[in-house]
């Protein structure tokens, strides 16, 4: 059958129904709201999207999107803690166009990382997480260098394997476990260490979107226009995007390049 909106709007009726929730739909603006009654907070759904990805995926996609939003209603209904739950505190890398506030206007925790990135901070509740902001952070006494060096620590602990593709000379590494915390991993400084060690020629990372990290051990020009071409294909398919411009590691600093088809890049 054709899906439309107003299909979809009814088919999301009836998987989501429950007494607590409250659903709407704006025609103007051809989105589906779902909410708890009781505190209002909930998620909003642009439908011509889902529309889109139906007409590619079929009802996959619908299932999916659903499991996404009991998810995402079951985690704004708790109340959440970070004392107990130290293990489960890991920092995520997002774009710096990635908003500073939820959308409660509470201010979410975050530091700075490059001119392309920023450094927040995720409580990992199995499926999904829920981004840490300043409100939790006070109800619990703990201070920003405190959640800093607990998620660093953890993300130490994650694991560092890689797949390995030799192009024209230039080998790239792929680290992609899909643990949430791929890009992460360019915050292990004792990853980027042992990489640059290890290599022959310059040292250029990408974290294009939250599930990879790229690593590229560049001898040529060419490598140069393959990570480019390479990190942008994945800026364009992420989930998360991040950024499509690649780094150039020298000295443990991060230096965001702007690579020139067939060029050297210029910093």
């Amino acid at each position: 059958m054709k899906m439309t909106s107003l299909k979809l709007k009814k088919i999301l009726d009836d998987k989501l129904a429950n007494e607590n929730y409250r659903t709407s739909y704006n025609r103007d603006k051809d989105t589906f709201r779902i909410e708890w009654k009781e505190s209002r907070k909930g998620m909003t759904i642009t439908l011509p999207n889902v529309v889109a990805k139906y007409n590619t995926r079929g009802e996959a996609a619908i299932e999916e999107l659903v499991d996404h939003i009991n998810e995402a209603l079951r985690i704004m209904n708790e109340e959440h803690q970070l004392t107990g739950m130290e293990k489960h505190i890991f920092p995520v890398i997002r774009a710096t166009s990635f908003p500073t506030t939820t959308k409660s206007e509470i201010k979410l925790v975050y530091k700075e990382h490059t001119a392309e990135t920023r450094v927040y901070y995720a409580l990992d509740l199995g499926k999904s997480y829920r981004l840490i902001d300043e409100e939790l952070l006070e109800k619990e006494g703990w201070n920003k260098d405190r959640i800093d060096e607990i998620a660093t620590f953890n993300l130490r602990s994650l694991e560092t394997e890689y797949k390995m593709d030799r192009v024209a000379d230039n080998n790239f590494y792929f680290f992609a476990k899909q643990d949430g915390y791929d890009a992460s991993r360019i915050l292990n400084e004792a990853l980027l260490e042992e990489m640059k060690a290890n290599s022959s020629g310059e040292l250029a990372i990408a974290v294009p979107h939250q599930d990879v990290l790229i690593i590229a051990d560049i001898q040529n020009k060419t490598g140069y226009d393959i990570l480019a071409q390479m990190t942008m294909k994945f800026f364009a398919e992420g989930r998360i995007p991040i950024t499509s411009l690649p780094f150039i590691y020298e000295n443990k600093e991060l230096e965001p390049i702007f690579i020139l088809a067939k060029n050297k890049p210029e910093k």
